[in-house]
């Protein structure tokens, strides 16, 4: 046995009856759909069930495997305590995952648990499973801040210990879309958000999992999603299977988009490696940007490299030009792996004797001593980017008004503390919002008007 079929499912406790009371008509086709996907699960008659939930312990380096031999849930966090669950643990699924995990060198175990009860993410797909199929044992699983391809490696180890074990498995990857598809939704209206919904509803209908990958994290970010990481996981589980895939329904009257697909496995498909055919792609790509640094960014990784590696300041290169030996100037290192920050430490003026100085000096503290990231380790390596901004002159401004998102960096004071957002960064897009993130910088109130604002132009490398 093995995988015998996944599902990809939305959350909403408002389809389940006890808590709609009604208002479940609006989205009638999800619940139609839900119907059906936990029809057929039943059909399959899994040994184990695995849940991957957004709503699980999520950690930014480390995948929770909930451990024990089971859990109880209900739903009083939405006025229907009535509503309860107990469910018994996989136990030896979860010892053969946590294994498969640790010699791949995967973030993943059942250390950090911090509450044992059930999450929605979680007690919704299975109240709809449970009236159709009951005798199964659950393994519930969160995500990380880790990179999609670590979601899809975990996935895989999920199929290797179904086979391994011999047990009839369903994976159901959990999750909502975008929940910024309406000004009026619990997060408001962005443009990415329904573009998100139109294109993952696509990919996944598809079963064209290759394509997950191809969604950047300042973009998911944007569209505010819920199951991508979820869904990225449930491939991998899918990994080298040819499926017959479903659409069932897609809906989104709430300003929260909802889909539902049914996968099928219908035996090995060596095509199907879409991580390995990813990754492949990916090293190209970053080949050719490497190609392209300019000397300011060469500078950077080549320090990056040489410190991760060795633990070693390397010495100034003689090859550079004459501004980064005679000019000074604050400078900002940022450091990103497939598409997500990894690291970025700066100078708001000058600390060294030249912009090259500068440059070392913060790439080494951004790779090694951001206070968010963990130290870059060797293995990252090759999957880095990294870009240089080199700050000008900062000047005093009277108000808000006088700066432009795209144009500007900002710095705000308030008496001792002082934060900094530089201009142009994706995800930032207007200058409330610039603001804002630098106050929270320097721990100055978001609402605190009595502030210093300076301006300041920089000049990016990539």
């Amino acid at each position: 046995m093995g995988i015998t079929a996944a599902v990809m499912l939305p959350h909403p406790p408002l389809i389940v009856p006890e808590i709609g009371r009604g208002e479940e008509k609006k989205i009638q086709k999800t619940v139609d759909a839900y119907h059906r996907a936990a029809e057929k699960i039943g059909a399959y008659q899994p040994d184990t069930i695995v849940v991957i939930s957004p709503h699980q312990v999520m950690y930014a380096d480390y995948f929770h495997i909930s451990p024990g031999d089971g859990a109880v849930g209900d739903f009083s966090q939405f006025h229907a305590a009535e509503v309860k669950m107990e469910l018994s643990y996989d136990a030896e699924f979860v010892r053969e995952l946590c294994r498969l995990g640790e010699a791949r060198h995967l973030p993943a175990g059942t250390m950090g648990e911090r509450d044992k009860r059930l999450d929605h993410g979680t007690m919704v797909p299975l109240y709809f499973v449970n009236q159709y199929w009951k005798d199964y044992r659950l393994v519930r699983i969160g995500l990380s801040g880790e990179p999609l391809l670590k979601h899809y490696e975990l996935g895989k180890c999920i199929k290797e210990a179904a086979a391994c074990l011999g047990r009839n498995t369903v994976v159901i990857g959990s999750g909502d879309l975008s929940h910024r598809l309406k000004e009026d939704g619990p997060y408001g209206y962005q443009k990415e958000g329904p573009e998100y919904d139109r294109r993952i509803m696509d990919v996944m209908g598809r079963a064209a999992f290759g394509e997950l990958f191809e969604f950047s994290e300042d973009f998911l970010n944007s569209a505010g999603e819920c199951g991508h990481r979820s869904f990225t996981i449930m491939a991998g589980a899918l990994d080298r299977t040819a499926v017959a895939s479903e659409r069932l329904s897609y809906e989104g009257p709430f300003g929260v988009g909802y889909g539902i697909c049914t996968y099928e496995a219908q035996g090995q498909d060596g095509g199907c490696d879409f991580a390995d055919q990813f990754e492949t792609i990916l090293m190209e790509k970053l080949a050719e940007q490497r190609a392209k640094e300019d000397a300011y960014v060469r500078l950077a990784h080549s320090t990056v490299e040489a410190y991760v590696r060795t633990g070693k300041r390397p010495a100034v290169s003689e090859d550079l030009s004459k501004e980064m030996y005679e000019q000074r100037a604050g400078v900002f290192v940022s450091i990103k792996k497939q598409g997500k920050l990894r690291g970025c430490i700066g100078t708001i003026s000058p600390v060294y004797g030249s912009i090259a100085e500068e440059i070392i000096e913060n790439a080494i503290s951004a790779s090694s001593r951001d206070p968010r990231f963990t130290p870059i380790t060797p293995e990252e390596l090759n999957y880095l980017t990294l870009s240089v901004d080199v700050l000008g002159e900062a000047e005093r401004i009277a108000s808000a008004a006088e700066l432009d998102v795209k144009r500007y960096g900002v710095i705000v004071t308030k008496g001792s503390k002082r934060g900094l957002l530089l201009p142009n960064l994706e995800g930032v897009d207007t200058v409330a919002d610039q603001v804002a993130i630098a106050k929270q910088k320097a721990g100055i109130r978001e609402d605190d008007e009595d502030v210093v604002l300076e301006r300041f132009e920089v000049t990016r490398h990539f």
